[in-house]
């Protein structure tokens, strides 16, 4: 692990050397974890590939600028600007999944399930407007946290590294956004039933 770390940081000083293959390397080394990481996010490959073209873009940008200090996390570096790009392409489309909750089915259970009946997408499209003003309100790193382990199921590990803060952090957050989501349907007396 340290000889990649020690690898990527000695390439990153290559490329901005004016050695381009080293770039070409760090791409070949990581573009399976980057763009599976975009993949699982965005099922859409046409979608996938201009993300992990814009995050190369990006990359290259950052390191001809001579901005980047991250030596030695290289990787999480390039997944969070993935994952920046991401979280700009749900809110450009406003795709972002939302549903009610009910006896039924939780919130967050079904988010990937493509096969709901019209009545639950009738409700599910009422939905998003509320379930979206609930999150709007919650602080800006609980929000984070939650939309990343929620709607991109992102481990806490991955959440860790995309935010460079440690796993318990990003627990906390998780847990003191729901205590708040909580608090907000109380106090705006959201009844999230069908």
């Amino acid at each position: 692990m340290v000889n990649i770390q020690l690898n990527d940081a000695l390439l990153v000083k290559e490329y901005v050397s004016g050695n381009e293959d080293a770039l070409a390397k760090l791409i070949k080394r990581h573009e399976s974890k980057i763009y599976g990481f975009i993949y699982s996010k965005i099922p859409d490959r046409d979608i996938t590939n201009d993300i992990f073209q814009d995050t190369f873009i990006k990359v290259i940008n950052t390191l001809k600028s001579n901005s980047y200090n991250e030596e030695g996390k290289f990787l999480p570096w390039v997944m969070r600007i993935a994952h920046n790009l991401i979280v700009d392409h749900f809110r450009k489309s406003k795709k972002m999944p939302l549903y009610r909750e009910t006896e039924e089915f939780s919130i967050f259970s079904i988010m990937s399930d493509d096969s709901l009946s019209i009545e639950n997408k009738i409700i599910a499209d009422q939905v998003q407007i509320d379930i979206k003003k609930i999150i709007e309100e919650l602080p800006a790193d609980q929000k984070e946290v939650l939309i990343m382990r929620m709607y991109q199921d992102m481990s806490f590990k991955e959440i860790s590294e995309v935010t460079g803060v440690s796993i318990n952090t990003a627990l906390g957050r998780m847990r003191y956004a729901l205590l708040n989501l909580r608090k907000v349907i109380d106090k705006h007396q959201i009844v999230l039933t069908t």
